[in-house]
């Protein structure tokens, strides 16, 4: 039987976009731009735990303490390159706002391959159409630069929503604002835990995008599954 979806959401980092480069390497890039060398791979593996930290200490971007996102990413950049060695102030804040100006951009992210024909078949099918991510306030602008926002009614950041997935309340949001039940929305992502069960766990249908050679989830049908994006319509037309 055909599924009777009205809304479709969908998950934004991995799923719609990802970052053309490692963040080693955009974090070189920017340093060598001040004049500092630091190594990219020095850089990744410090960025992982600076990040990490951060996550820990202000969680969902620092909403609940009342960081911008602005103030959260530019501890985590500044921390990053102190644990790589590099500490002069004044360097380290300049760095820090250039970064977080250009992870706005379509400068250092790029569409997945199918993801515009997808958003635009389920436009064309009449589905209404948001997008529920994990992200800081940025969001919406790097969609616009990557030419795919006009495909959503609403654009859901976990900063925004003040919950993140798997938290039920953030598809709860995006179900209102979708003004549908669970059983006639659908989620696309590409995290197990975080999309394709926290949107089962709420009633509403999902899909896992999983690119070829990520690993097995064995409780995850195979008609669950999108080896890419175009595998959509053939799944909900079914």
């Amino acid at each position: 039987a055909m599924l009777r979806l009205r809304l479709l959401t969908w998950d934004a980092k991995d799923t719609l976009v990802r970052l053309r480069e490692p963040v080693g390497e955009s974090y070189a890039a920017e340093a060598r731009a001040q004049g500092v060398r630091v190594q990219p791979g020095a850089l990744s593996h410090s960025f992982r735990e600076a990040y990490g930290a951060q996550s820990r200490r202000f969680p969902n971007y620092g909403r609940g303490q009342g960081l911008s996102s602005q103030q959260w990413w530019a501890d985590v950049v500044k921390q990053t390159f102190r644990l790589a060695g590099v500490h002069e102030d004044r360097v380290l804040t300049l760095i820090a706002e250039n970064l977080y100006h250009d992870f706005c951009s379509a400068r250092n992210w790029e569409v997945l391959p199918g993801a515009g024909e997808t958003l635009r078949w389920c436009r064309q099918r009449g589905f209404h159409m948001g997008v529920v991510s994990n992200f800081d306030s940025r969001l919406e602008d790097i969609l616009s630069q990557c030419n795919l926002r006009h495909h959503f009614d609403f654009v859901l950041t976990s900063k925004d929503a003040g919950f993140a997935k798997p938290d039920r309340r953030i598809f709860e949001q995006a179900l209102r604002l979708g003004g549908v039940l669970p059983e006639q929305a659908a989620h696309v992502g590409d995290s197990y835990t975080r999309d394709y069960r926290a949107a089962r766990a709420l009633g509403m249908h999902s899909f896992l995008f999983r690119a070829a050679g990520q690993g097995e989830e064995p409780e995850v049908p195979p008609e669950h599954v999108l080896p890419t994006l175009s595998h959509l319509p053939a799944l909900i037309e079914k």
